[in-house]
């Protein structure tokens, strides 16, 4: 099976360009599926979980053609059917964000319950509450769910939790559903922005988006689009730990700084020297680095996604950290595998993390559970002193474009191994 190994221990240099990001390129890609005319996207990342997402429109029948540099072109004049795909659904969890587009469009979707990253429970009845109340009908069987429609009608939807993903669906079928729609408590995150940005260049009205209330003003039809997929603010943040673990100078570029201002502030809390442009950040080595406590939170919070990297990064400061994981139960057990490469991690329940430090780390055999922990593991290993087997690296490659290669021109002593 394919496996990273990882010799660490040695500081990086140079510049790495941020990818676009996969949590708005998903999205987009699903909403050219509200539209029969020609939708073209650019700054696509070349990861595995846009490869899959692709292969699913594809079973549906929606014609996609990409080329290289991340440029795709998706036309769904019509669907050969409205099941998704048994073999390539349940792979991806954003799958469910077809339910909308479907469901506008066609009347009737059909689903195997959706798969991702086993990060605990994240129910569908979210999903099937927001459908509901935009006159959707939903029926679960042993191993599937059917969505039908008759008549689809405007709606006012209040979350009762925040969800960047039920936001973005229901924000989709909204805009082909006439009349006016509100979102309350929505989801405020860059992506969801530039998701409705691209819907507004089709023709819906949406006021709102960046805000915890959304108006959406739908329409019958939507008018193709071309869109280019904004950077990955996970990106930014993730090689900016990377940088502070290893003591490297990394000059992280094509960003946007200002979607990352939280884990910047940490950075510079920690004690990491950092010089911030308009589309760049510039990480220094630091001298001590100093411990500091981290809780996650929905955006402008601090990001889950970023929780593990800044953990690894965390064992490296003198002191005591508390990580406190408040959106994902689970998404700390990976710290019992920082713990055998010789962190001091306690584990003080299923959302709570002590970090002791600072600690050498060693290099290990190790394999990585999610997209997130699996990137912590890989910069841990690059901070180790040794060499490291990293296993289950298609976990990586579902959100990472190229990283083996990127990390290598920086000077990472990295490569993809059979």
């Amino acid at each position: 099976m394919p496996h990273f190994r990882v010799v660490g221990g040695q500081p990086l240099r140079g510049e790495v360009a941020v990818a676009g990001a996969k949590n708005a390129a998903l999205k987009l890609i699903l909403a050219a599926l509200l539209t029969g005319e020609e939708v073209r996207l650019s700054n696509v990342p070349e990861i595995a979980d846009v490869a899959r997402l692709v292969e699913l429109l594809r079973a549906l029948g929606v014609k996609v053609e990409n080329s290289a540099g991340g440029h795709y072109t998706i036309r769904a004049d019509s669907f050969t059917t409205t099941e998704l795909s048994r073999e390539h659904a349940p792979k991806i969890r954003v799958s469910t964000l077809a339910i909308g587009p479907l469901l506008a469009r066609e009347g009737r979707v059909t689903l195997p319950h959706p798969g991702g990253c086993a990060l605990g429970k994240r129910p569908i009845d979210l999903f099937i509450e927001g459908f509901t109340a935009f006159g959707g009908r939903a029926e679960e069987g042993e191993d599937e769910l059917t969505f039908t429609a008759n008549r689809l009608h405007a709606a006012r939807f209040v979350f009762p939790f925040v969800s960047h993903t039920v936001t973005e669906a229901l924000l989709m079928l909204a805009s082909r559903v006439p009349g006016v729609s509100t979102l309350v408590n929505a989801a405020m995150e860059p992506e969801v922005s530039q998701l409705a940005e691209m819907l507004r260049s089709m023709g819906a009205k949406i006021k709102g988006d960046g805000t915890p209330t959304i108006t959406i003003e739908g329409v019958e039809r939507l008018a193709g689009a071309a869109v280019k997929v904004m950077p990955d603010r996970l990106e930014v943040g993730s090689f900016a730990a990377l940088a502070a673990a290893t003591r490297s100078e990394l000059t992280i570029t094509h960003c946007d700084p200002a979607a990352v201002e939280v884990p910047l502030a940490h950075l510079a809390k920690i004690g990491v020297p950092l010089e911030v442009g308009r589309d760049f950040v510039k990480i220094r080595p630091a001298g001590e680095l100093r411990a500091l406590n981290i809780t996650t939170h929905e955006y402008p919070g601090f990001p889950t996604d970023l929780q593990a990297p800044f953990t690894v990064l965390l064992t490296q400061a003198a002191g005591e950290s508390l990580v406190h994981e408040t959106i994902f139960d689970g998404r700390l057990f990976y710290t019992d595998k920082l713990n055998t490469m010789g962190a001091k991690i306690t584990l003080l329940d299923p959302h709570r993390a002590i970090v002791r430090g600072p600690t050498p780390l060693r290099g290990k055999h190790l394999e990585s559970p999610d997209i997130r922990a699996g990137l912590a593991l890989l910069v841990a290993a690059l901070a180790a002193e040794g060499e490291s087997k990293i296993e289950n690296i298609s976990q990586i490659d579902r959100g990472y474009e190229r990283i083996e290669e990127r990390l290598a021109a920086l000077g990472a002593n990295i490569r993809r191994e059979e």
